[in-house]
């Protein structure tokens, strides 16, 4: 729950919003020429020393100021966190990826006024806790009880004003983007922002969230590793989500560091075979692997023979893939699997992004993705680096001594520097950000896994 101030009024028209991104964006402006003319007057080492200080605290006041608009702009900010390693000055970096705490809850007074412009009179069939338990860029939740039935509900509130901001947002953002030049404007970004858009417009459409919540609740019914919220039609509007409460601890609990190892190793598994289930069987990915969509629910459960369960929480962002998207994706982790940079290369053809480069850049490429699958590769194929490190003694992959995401971030690096910066095409990124996030998740679980019941299975 976010510690900032209440926000009493949300600045949800074009004008307001923009004025807001211009003030923002000058005060910056203006700082940066203060602090370059008091350089002049300064050792080199002293200013790049207040020049890194002044970056990062300039760098939290854009995340601020984000955070109070809240909506789409916020969204893509988080998004940019995730792939601005390789072009971005750390310290922006390092706000942008603090944007999901930043984010203040609106007032009661206004979440009661779009409470009710939802639900009209049903409104006092439910006793609804003013204070949120969660707030984020596009809406927040507070908890609630059926007078009637006891019944205890979550209640997902859209911002008033969210929905249609949304195509002024992107229009801001990417003008934003070009003022400070932070990635050069290409087909690419214009492509990677139409994606943005339809993914927006799926997430503020509450009516297909409780759809798909209820399909995937369907799909994983019989899998006891899972709970998934039940939906509440009867308090459920386009705007507005009602599903059953379910408690669980949060990833960054402490109390997850007291299970067992073969807990975590089961919560581990279960969380990446849902990735595996979403690219070999399902074909439609939950494309947002936020913290804050998991719960562990660590009470002895004998419907799941005394492990943990993992509790999936949302289902706005969930994308459905075409079928040679699907069958590359396949492809890569196949390659991956045996670790062979031939069949990797091979899985790169017929791809447009992977078509235009190079052969010493998509060489490059294929080695990064090598790197990146190696949780997933057969113990006989892993370098001996990986056997040494990143193995225990029964020869499962652990997470948190692998140091993997930075191992593959410098070598994405390096095969960037080679070129100029491109985006990834948009279907890509969304597939490894579900990637990101799952490995940040195991990491931070310490969980262990083994490649044959991940992957190995599927390519029998």
């Amino acid at each position: 729950m976010s510690k900032k101030d209440p926000i009493n009024e949300l600045k949800t028209s074009s004008f307001d919003r923009r004025l807001s991104i211009a003030k923002t964006s000058l005060n910056i402006g203006r700082r940066w020429v203060a602090n370059g003319a008091l350089g002049l007057f300064q050792s080199k080492d002293t200013r790049d020393s207040n020049n890194r200080a002044f970056a990062k605290q300039q760098a939290q006041y854009l995340v601020d100021e984000l955070g109070k608009l809240k909506g789409s702009v916020v969204k893509i900010g988080q998004m940019l966190a995730l792939y601005g390693e390789t072009i971005l000055p750390k310290e922006i970096v390092d706000a942008l990826h603090t944007l999901d705490d930043k984010t203040a809850p609106l007032s009661w007074q206004s979440i009661y006024r779009t409470l009710y412009d939802e639900l009209g009179e049903r409104i006092h069939a439910l006793n609804i806790d003013e204070m949120p338990i969660g707030t984020a860029s596009l809406a927040q939740v507070h908890r609630a009880t059926i007078k009637d039935t006891g019944e205890q509900i979550v209640l997902k509130v859209q911002y008033p004003g969210v929905a249609a901001a949304i195509d002024g947002d992107l229009s801001l953002f990417k003008q934003l983007l070009k003022i400070t030049n932070i990635v050069p404007q290409t087909r690419a970004l214009d492509e990677w922002f139409e994606e943005i858009k339809t993914l927006l417009k799926h997430e503020v459409d509450y009516t297909r969230e409780a759809a798909t919540t209820q399909r995937f609740q369907a799909l994983l019914a019989d899998d006891t590793r899972y709970i998934v919220p039940t939906i509440y039609p009867e308090f459920s509007t386009p705007r507005l989500l009602a599903m059953s409460f379910e408690h669980g601890l949060s990833l960054n609990d402490p109390k997850l560091s007291t299970l067992s190892q073969s807990a975590r190793n089961a919560l581990g598994h279960a969380a990446m075979d849902i990735v595996m289930q979403e690219i070999f069987v399902w074909g439609e990915m939950q494309t947002d692997p936020n913290f804050g969509n998991y719960l562990v629910r660590i009470e002895p459960s004998m419907a799941n023979n005394g492990n943990p369960q993992l509790v999936l929480l949302d289902f706005g962002a969930v994308k459905s893939f075409d079928t040679p998207l699907i069958s590359i994706a396949q492809n890569l982790l196949k390659a991956g699997y045996y670790q062979d940079k031939q069949a990797m290369l091979q899985a790169m053809t017929g791809y447009a992004f992977f078509e235009t480069m190079s052969e010493t850049v998509r060489s490059d490429m294929a080695d990064v993705f090598l790197l990146a699958t190696e949780p997933f590769a057969t113990k006989t194929k892993l370098s001996s680096y990986a056997k040494t490190h990143c193995l225990d003694n029964e020869g499962h992959y652990r997470w948190a001594h692998s140091n993997l995401y930075n191992r593959t971030t410098a070598l994405a690096a390096q095969s960037m520097q080679s070129r100029e910066f491109s985006l990834p095409p948009k279907e890509m990124m969304f597939i490894s950000r579900k990637f990101i996030g799952a490995y940040a998740l195991l990491s931070a679980l310490d969980a262990r896994t083994d490649s044959e019941q991940l992957v190995g299975r599927y390519l029998r």
